[in-house]
């Protein structure tokens, strides 16, 4: 899977876990920059991304990730 299919995917599940069809994700893209993107939020946008893509994050790699592009970072390297 390329990094715009992952991308295509996550938006997908951005838009459905935060109910709001004008997300879009990109590398740089934090919590603070999607409404609602709280704590609670984050647990259940990596459970959506996990079952979208058929992985599961390790304690480790949840908790060290710092912005969307380390997110898909981890998908492709777990794809792969």
């Amino acid at each position: 899977m390329t990094r715009e299919e992952v991308y295509e995917k996550l938006n997908e599940v951005f838009r459905d876990v935060f109910d709001d069809e004008d997300i879009t994700v990109s590398d740089e893209t934090v919590a603070s920059d999607v409404d609602g993107w709280d704590s609670l939020e984050h647990i259940n946008l990596l459970v959506a991304v996990e079952r979208a893509f058929g992985i599961k994050f390790t304690m480790g790699q949840t908790t060290h990730l710092k912005n969307v592009g380390e997110m898909v970072d981890v998908i492709i390297e777990k794809l792969g």
